[in-house]
């Protein structure tokens, strides 16, 4: 991760040299969320909201069937593989596996106890975190599509989750998420509205308490994030976030490959 903000010193002597500039053999390079940059290969700039690159010295980038093999590597379970199907019957587009894992990983991780759902979609996402969180936990998941929490239900009976361990909220996220605890949650994962999504994160930051993560799925957004010809609304909405998460003071971000990208920051 790059820092952003500040203009760059100059150089005092080679310790320091190597704390800004680092020079390095000259390799491929990838540009952090597309921002249009002149970029030197072979250096890794700090310090700069302007200019941001990765070397990746003799790593070459993962091939798709490097990509597939990294999204299969955990074995989904059948009440998982059961919510997919019902999720391609209504149209709806779960979390992949490789971003399902993270999640659980994620939620383990934080011993949640509390969790944020805002999209519920039909269990998938709920499935894995619920998987990660405490038993004794509650997750909390906000949706408009009262038909697709009814086949989360579904989902969580078939898995065997307890009721009391799920708490579905049908409606609007920005009318439903102003009216939970301020920094009384572990986790708030976020696969909604992309247009939404810096809202989303407002009320996030919001939600959590200190050490507390958030999550965005789609931060990649089908491959057109990278692509700055790209100027669709949902787009131009998720470049948005991007900044917004790697600017804010409060939190400490990465934006990981994995899926249709996962974004991830720890609330300070």
């Amino acid at each position: 991760m790059v820092a952003s903000g500040g203009s760059r010193a100059p150089l005092r002597d080679t310790a320091t040299a190597n704390l800004t500039y680092r020079r390095r053999r000259r390799a491929p390079t990838v540009p952090i969320l597309a921002r249009p940059t002149k970029i030197r290969p072979g250096y890794v700039r700090a310090g700069s909201s302007q200019e941001a690159v990765i070397t990746t010295g003799d790593i070459a980038p993962p091939t798709p069937e490097t990509w597939a093999y990294a999204e299969a590597y955990t074995t989904e379970d059948p009440a998982v593989l059961h919510a997919r199907q019902r999720a391609a019957e209504v149209g709806a587009v779960p979390i992949g596996a490789g971003g399902g894992a993270i999640l659980r990983l994620l939620a383990a991780a934080v011993e949640a106890k509390t969790v944020v759902e805002v999209g519920t979609g039909v269990g998938v996402s709920a499935l894995y975190i619920l998987g990660g969180m405490r038993t004794d936990g509650v997750l909390t998941s906000v949706d408009v599509e009262s038909e697709h929490q009814r086949l989360a239900r579904e989902a969580f009976t078939e898995a065997g989750i307890p009721p009391n361990r799920t708490r579905l909220i049908p409606g609007s996220a920005l009318d439903v998420l102003p009216r939970l605890t301020d920094g009384a949650y572990d986790l708030v994962f976020c696969d909604a509205d992309k247009s939404e999504y810096v809202e989303y994160l407002e009320q996030a930051i919001r939600l959590l308490r200190p050490g507390g993560l958030v999550a965005f799925d789609n931060a990649l957004w089908h491959n057109r994030v990278a692509d700055t010809a790209q100027r669709d609304p949902e787009t131009v909405a998720i470049r948005e976030l991007g900044r917004a998460v790697r600017d804010h003071d409060r939190l400490m971000p990465s934006l990981l490959p994995v899926g249709d990208g996962l974004l991830v920051a720890l609330k300070r």
